[in-house]
């Protein structure tokens, strides 16, 4: 044989064994999606979904033409579309459907897709309104809904790890949350001109209105309001918060700034704030405990540890004398020596992969269609986190501590 019939038969041989791994190998259940609400955070859902072997998307539901063509650039075909809910659910042509609507229609269409017997993933917040919430939870729950919220983080790898170490006790007790989500920008997307009665400015700008939405407090708080659940294993029992309109005048009704602070059992408690005419801190999960830190953010998380205070020898030896300084009178602890906060590098927390969230949290939900696990961010993780913003919405505004309710027992 010579050398180019033998380079022919290896190469012959070596693809007739890489077509058997394949044929051995079951192709991924084929899995028909369909999207309701097929915005920038749809369209992003969509990309990240149809990343999945055996994805593909059928329908679009959205009342802005616009979205149409968009998604089926997306999808390298023409998608079927229609603006009406009800018709797309009684489709027969999908096996589950994202919904990315914004949050004050989320109950209908939820509520619609549940009663037609489809798979969720649904985007955060959950619901709207108290009453929204709580009717979607019943919803899912009587007809068994297969349902995911859209909190991406709880799929992070790096998230996942640093809940885990907290829950071992690697930062002790768990007693404080501080979140930040803060952004120089003034939150506002361009619309089409002319606009006849402002018609465009409240359908792509609905994030802007009291009235659609549920401002910075539910659209980037949610996420924190989250995690801090994780971490403390419960749903908040109050909150009391503040939010004004500092930079933005231009007809928006939510603040363009919000701070809140969420109450826990055992006086635990979570601060949020979100600005939006600085990025100083990002977005910042903290964590504190009786012996560490934890910080989370959007691409990695760290660990740090409390110094150990009994053993730091201090600047005064006369530790039993007292000082006197100003009409003050303090112990010796009164030195500012050693007050400055721990600045060396903290622990990176090792995670196996640094997946995208929003990848991870669209592979898990397909695998759950397909049977393969369980949801992780069910319905009620969803329930958690937004019946808190709802309720914070109005907090804000009246600047009145304000009870959480817990879920309705039917």
């Amino acid at each position: 044989m010579n050398r180019r019939d033998f380079l022919h038969s290896a190469s012959a041989a070596a693809l007739a064994s890489t077509t058997i791994a394949r044929a051995a190998t079951p192709a991924p259940k084929p899995i028909r999606l369909g999207v309701i609400g097929a915005g920038s955070r749809g369209q992003e859902d969509l990309r990240q979904f149809l990343r999945i072997p055996g994805v593909s998307i059928e329908a679009i539901c959205d009342i802005y033409p616009p979205r149409y063509e968009q998604v089926n650039r997306l999808a390298g075909k023409q998608v079927p579309h229609t603006p009406d809910h009800k018709d797309f659910v009684a489709r027969h042509d999908i096996d589950a459907v994202i919904i990315a609507s914004p949050v004050g229609c989320h109950a209908e269409h939820v509520i619609a897709a549940s009663n037609a017997g489809l798979p969720i993933y649904g985007e955060k917040a959950l619901g709207f309104t108290v009453d929204d919430n709580h009717n979607i939870l019943a919803t899912i729950t009587r007809n068994k809904t297969l349902f995911q919220i859209g909190h991406e983080y709880r799929y992070a790898s790096w998230a996942q790890e640093a809940i885990r170490r907290i829950h071992a006790g690697d930062i002790g007790t768990p007693t404080h949350a501080y979140a930040y989500w803060h952004r120089n920008g003034n939150w506002r997307r361009s619309v089409p001109s002319p606009d006849p009665g402002g018609k465009l400015e409240h359908l792509i700008n609905w994030r802007l209105y009291r009235e659609t939405s549920g401002g910075l407090g539910t659209e980037l708080g949610s996420h924190h309001i989250d995690m801090a659940n994780w971490v403390f294993g419960e749903q908040p029992e109050s909150v009391l918060g503040t939010n004004s309109i500092v930079r933005y005048h231009d007809g928006r009704t939510v603040g363009d700034n919000v701070q809140a602070i969420f109450n826990y059992s055992q006086g635990r408690r979570l601060v949020f704030s979100s600005i939006t005419d600085n990025a100083k801190l990002g977005c910042e999960f903290w964590v504190y405990g009786t012996a560490g830190s934890v910080q989370i953010t959007i691409e990695d998380a760290y660990i740090y540890y409390e110094k150990n205070v009994s053993n730091t020898p201090t600047a005064d030896k006369q530790n039993s004398k007292t000082i006197v300084e100003h009409g003050v009178v303090t112990g010796a602890s009164y030195s500012t020596q050693g007050e400055m906060p721990y600045r060396g590098p903290g622990e990176k927390i090792q995670a196996p992969d640094a997946e995208d969230p929003t990848f991870a949290a669209a592979r898990s939900f397909i695998e759950a269609v397909r049977g393969e696990h369980p949801v992780f961010a069910d319905v009620h993780c969803g329930f958690a986190s937004a019946i808190a913003s709802s309720v914070a919405h109005d907090a804000v505004f009246t600047e009145t501590k304000t009870p959480i309710p817990k879920p309705r027992t039917t």
